[in-house]
This record gives C-alpha cells, structure tokens and sequence, in this order.
C-alpha cells in the first residue's frame, strides 16, 4: 500500500476530529453549485476520481461501510450463494443519452460468471463457485458498467451513468466533469456544478496552488508550506495526512475508508461551502 492509500483509509472519528478543530460543522447541508478544484500527484489519482465521476456500479460500498445499491435496485441468490439475480434501475442514462440495458451489464460482468439477461431490466449470474460477496463486489472500481462494453480510457470518450459528463480530459493531465443536470442521484449526490482535477507531479506546486488558491483540495503527503495559513484543513491530520483541503470545501458526516480519495467519489459526495 502507497503512502497516499494509507494517509487515505479515513475513519469518520477522524472526520469529527478535523472538523472540530476548525469549527465546521458535521451537521453542514450540501450546497449545490461551483467548482472543485483537485491537485493530484502523477499516480492513479486523476483515473480514480475521474472514473468515480462518471461511472456508476452495480452496487456502492457507502461511506459508513454498508453495501448500497447503485445500478442495481435490489438482488438475491439461492441457499448457496451460488445463482444471483439483480433487479436493474429504470431511470438510469448513460451520457449519450441511451439508457441502461442488461445488455450493457452482461458486457461487464462476463468475467465474474455466466451472465444473462432474464428480463431488460434483470440480471441472472451463475458463478463458478459460490460467493455469498458477489454484492460487495461488485461494488469495485473493475466492474464500472459502461455502455456495450466499451472501455473506461481513453478519458475523453468516458461514456458513463455517473454524476459528471466528460467536458473536457486528457490521460495523465487534466479532467473537467459537468454535473449531469436531471440524474437519478439529484438530491443525494453530485452537488457541484462541476469538477476539475489536474495532475502536478511536484507536491511542492500542489501546496503552492492550494495557497495561492488556484486549487481547493490538494493531495499532499506532509503540511509542508501550507502550516499556519488560515482555513486549510489536513486530512486525516497534519501529522499523519493525505489530503489538504480549503475551507471553502464541504465535507460529508462520513468519509469512504475502503479506498483513497473518499473510495475515488470526492465528485459526487462533496461540495462547496
């Protein structure tokens, strides 16, 4: 594990510190509107949140470790955890505008078992095995559904369900995400109008442009240069961090603990305050 993937398994003890100590309130509402903007080293950062932009899952591990679901509606299997079926949301368009089929889901999970469509809208998987965790995971980043199978890179052509539609991007550069107005997630996710999240190799830039306020978030690994200025939150803490984030940013009660970058969904999960 990288010292970014340990500075970011976040606990939500951690969270009610931080945000004690700088006077924020757990309790804050989403604000819907304005930008983030995200400093991220040269590592797999950028694909991460940007993927957690613009695709959705089958199912969603939650902040406080429940399992949710997200494309899936509802699922079950038999005795043995051995055939599982998943019911599949009516209401969910990929960015094109096509809606979700099984189609598209069987095209994904080839790999996990023997797949077919029961219905347009439900699923039937027969594994080679059992697996009483199919659900949890299917929740990883692997099993994003994508239209027809198509690939998740280039990032330019992402063809997603989630939150943020590709603006603009290029691999291992830069990244802008527009909230899709109309998603099935208004009201409990995507509240920014939009993302952006650029690549700056040198951890010394990504400080200076969290203090000079080009950016709001800044994934760093010490506090260095940023200690004493006001409003800038360390995440989990300034001795043991991952993050450096303005006060200008809202947090959520929670932050995902089961992968970096609040589980790769800052995008959708944060806000500005």
């Amino acid at each position: 594990m990288t010292r970014i993937d340990r500075r970011a398994l976040f606990t939500s003890g951690a969270a009610a510190a931080l945000l004690a100590a700088t006077g924020a309130s757990l309790a804050d509402t989403p604000k819907s509107g304005g930008v983030l903007r995200i400093a991220v080293p040269r590592d797999d950062s950028l694909d991460r949140l940007a993927r957690g932009a613009v695709f959705d899952t089958l199912t969603e591990i939650a902040p406080d470790g429940t399992l949710r679901g997200e494309l899936a509606t509802a699922w079950q299997t038999d005795s043995e955890a051995w055939v599982w079926t998943f019911d599949l949301r009516a209401d969910a368009v990929f960015h094109d505008g096509v809606a979700l089929t099984a189609g598209d889901v069987l095209a994904v999970l080839s790999e996990v078992g023997r797949a077919e469509a029961l219905a347009p809208d439900r699923i039937r998987i027969e594994l080679a095995e059992a697996n009483p965790g199919l659900p949890f995971l299917l929740a990883d980043t692997r099993f994003v559904i994508t239209r027809d199978g198509q690939s998740v890179s280039p990032l330019q052509q992402a063809n997603g369900t989630g939150c943020y539609r590709v603006e603009r991007a290029e691999d291992g550069r830069h990244f802008r995400g527009r909230r899709v107005e109309g998603h099935y997630k208004d009201g409990q996710a995507g509240w920014l109008e939009a993302v952006d999240i650029i690549v700056i190799p040198d951890p010394v830039v990504r400080a200076e442009a969290l203090r000079d306020r080009y950016v709001d978030v800044s994934v760093l690994p010490t506090a260095q240069g940023l200690r004493g200025l006001g409003g800038v939150r360390f995440f989990p803490s300034e001795s043991d961090m991952a993050l450096a984030i303005s006060g200008t940013v809202g947090l959520p009660r929670r932050i995902g603990r089961g992968a970096p970058l609040d589980d790769g969904r800052i995008a959708e999960r944060w806000w500005m305050a």
